[in-house]
């Protein structure tokens, strides 16, 4: 008997950009981890629709989040709003200094070649900075999975998550630099 996943459809996700923080309370945080700089600290999240990543520098804060179409979030300082489909990059310069760059997509794929997706992706979580594998839906079929990595350098921060939705066979995927 196969059980509804904690994660929603794929095709309901949405990829926000905040110039300020935003509360892991408002998200049900499955994984976290935090990356140091001198320049810079950066928490990481991993929630049940995707992840939460806070860059702060400089005394502000920038913060991306991809969440389910109805995820209550704050509106104040909310820089971007985009459902996640097919690929998209954006690009933000902040009052700080801080660039950002983002590409993010939702990829749909045949059901062996998401197989041997997700099975690369639990190879990789083993030595990502942060990893979740959610709970099963059945005996047979893969648990959703998220894992994201990170490479920080001074004055720059990249950040890549990998998102899986098992029962749209769907990756959603995001590549994130901020520069200093």
């Amino acid at each position: 008997m196969t059980t509804q996943s904690v994660r929603p459809d794929a095709s309901e996700l949405v990829f926000h950009l905040f110039g300020r923080s935003v509360h892991p309370e408002l998200l049900a945080v499955r994984a976290e981890t935090e990356v140091w700089h001198e320049d810079y600290s950066a928490s990481i999240h991993i929630c049940d629709a995707g992840h939460m990543v806070s860059l702060r520098c400089r005394n502000e804060t920038v913060t991306e989040v991809t969440a389910a179409r109805q995820q209550l979030l704050p509106q104040k300082r909310q820089l971007l709003e985009k459902k996640i489909r097919g690929s998209r990059n954006e690009t933000f310069q902040f009052d700080n200094g801080v660039r950002y760059y983002v590409s993010y997509q939702l990829e749909q794929l045949d059901q062996e070649v998401f197989l041997n997706v997700h099975e690369e992706l639990a190879r990789d979580s083993l030595t990502a900075a942060v990893a979740f594998a959610f709970p099963g839906t059945g005996r047979f079929d893969p648990a959703a999975l998220s894992v994201i990595t990170t490479d920080n350098w001074p004055g720059s921060l990249l950040v890549q998550a990998f998102h899986t939705f098992p029962e749209n066979c769907a990756v959603v995927k995001t590549q994130s630099l901020f520069e200093l």
